[in-house]
């Protein structure tokens, strides 16, 4: 007789609770990634709390991490992640954002919180499209891309966002594709154990929407493939050409910096020094 195998990861679900992701959505690998990261941190997940906004990627803890999260609304989860770090500063606080969410409506925040460098890790899922919502042009979507309200081509030109979050000045900045789960899932556990503003920007999957726009509609592991093919990691990218670097996905960790202040830290010296720390 069979037994039942309980899933490594069942713990940090919510009993109850299924994910309602379209087939051969990212949400799932990034999922697990982010909590292989935390099982093998051995982190307490009662001391997490995750925050997420409006879209597909709002999905990924909400409702069913099976701790503190707060689903709130469209580009403000980076806002409301930055009250919860400075009330109580022992906590780890991670965001998921979606492209659209996070570098549209969401993109001061982004930047700014960057800036300060308060220690929040963003994991930003990027699908360069408008997913949850029909398919609109998003600020990632490559030029000349037809999609629900760019039926004749995007003549916009596309956010960089590791290369924002490197401007803006975050501490830890990767990014990887869906393809590359396991080194998603170590560079998701060195963000959250890192002191200061960590991003990862998360190359995803999105056959319904995004794969219309390249052909490729429902067909996630034709996706995953391109995914693959597509990426070069940052350290062999002197190698190439301008020209053959064009249509590349650069991988790898892409900042990593040790000395710089972090605002809840500043924060609470500053309490101490005038007196009211309590």
């Amino acid at each position: 007789m069979l037994k039942d195998i309980e899933h490594p990861l069942q713990k940090y679900i919510r009993p109850g609770t299924n994910y309602t992701t379209c087939p051969g959505c990212g949400n799932g690998i990034l999922a697990q990634s982010t909590l292989r990261a935390i099982k093998n941190l051995e982190l307490d997940f009662d001391n997490i709390v995750f925050v997420s906004g409006i879209g597909c990627a709002g999905w990924i803890p909400s409702p069913s991490f099976n701790t503190d999260v707060l689903h709130v609304t469209h580009g403000r989860a980076i806002a409301y992640a930055t009250g919860v770090k400075l009330t109580n500063p022992k906590l780890k606080v991670v965001v998921f954002s979606g492209d659209g969410d996070l570098s549209a409506i969401g993109g001061n925040h982004f930047i700014h919180a960057a800036r300060r460098n308060i220690d929040l890790t963003v994991i930003c899922v990027n699908n360069r499209i408008y997913g949850m919502t029909s398919g609109q042009a998003a600020p990632t979507t490559p030029k000349n891309s037809k999609t629900t309200t760019t039926p004749y081509g995007n003549m916009e030109n596309t956010f960089d966002l590791s290369d924002l979050a490197k401007s803006a000045g975050a501490t830890f900045v990767a990014r990887w594709t869906t393809y590359h789960a396991r080194q998603l899932t170590k560079s998701i556990a060195k963000a959250i154990d890192k002191k200061g503003f960590s991003f990862i920007e998360a190359i995803s999957q999105c056959p319904v929407h995004y794969g219309k726009v390249i052909g490729m509609r429902n067909d996630a592991p034709s996706m995953m493939k391109e995914f693959k093919s597509k990426s070069i990691h940052i350290n062999k990218i002197d190698s190439l050409s301008n020209e053959s670097s064009d249509d590349k996905i650069i991988v790898g960790e892409l900042v990593n910096e040790n000395e710089k202040a972090e605002l809840t830290d500043l924060m609470q010296s500053l309490r101490t020094e005038v007196g009211t720390d309590g």
